[in-house]
């Protein structure tokens, strides 16, 4: 089997768990944490944010390690998508699938359902208020929480830290409200 097919199947959980682990220890063993979200401040202070808004006023060349992994992870999640794939939808249970036809959307013929995250749905009013909304509330949510949802329930509570437990309870409790009674009613 080629490295290419290797690379293209499944790979088992234990893989990446392993692997996040490995990214926690060396980040703890460097004193750093990991989250997604602080590089949005970073980027905002290293575009001069910090003249106008005290929060951006920080050294956020400390932060210039994330700011590498937020390109490779774009580099790498455009080279998986373009040249890794294997052309085939992401696999969904039937149940998923099932729940999904009763708000009128099919089965993702690719990494995720067009009804939901294509340009026709996008220009729609419905389309981009979802979007428009739910950005808007992930982006507040994070900065409100103090972290995303990698930086506390990965970073936070392998630093065994209090607050992020809370977090990242907060955020699947919030998640299945989302799906459970509010995603019906906007679907």
């Amino acid at each position: 089997m080629r490295i290419i097919e290797i690379i293209q199947q499944p790979w088992p959980w234990y893989v990446s768990g392993f692997l996040i682990a490995v990214t926690m220890l060396t980040l703890l063993y460097f004193g750093q944490s990991f989250g997604f979200s602080s590089n949005l401040r970073t980027i905002c202070a290293a575009a001069g944010g910090g003249k106008f808004v005290k929060f951006f006023d920080y050294d956020w060349k400390k932060q210039l390690w994330n700011l590498v992994f937020l390109l490779g992870a774009t580099i790498g999640g455009f080279i998986a998508a373009n040249y890794l794939s294997n052309g085939e939808p992401v696999l969904i249970s039937q149940e998923t699938i099932n729940e999904l036809s009763e708000f009128d959307i099919a089965a993702p013929q690719g990494a995720q359902p067009m009804e939901l995250f294509s340009w026709s749905a996008v220009f729609t009013l419905k389309g981009f208020l979802i979007l428009a909304v739910g950005g808007f509330l992930v982006g507040f949510g994070s900065r409100w929480a103090g972290g995303c949802t990698s930086g506390h329930a990965i970073s936070g509570l392998s630093d065994l830290q209090w607050p992020s437990l809370i977090a990242a309870i907060g955020f699947f409790g919030g998640g299945i409200i989302m799906t459970y009674f509010i995603l019906p009613l906007i679907l």
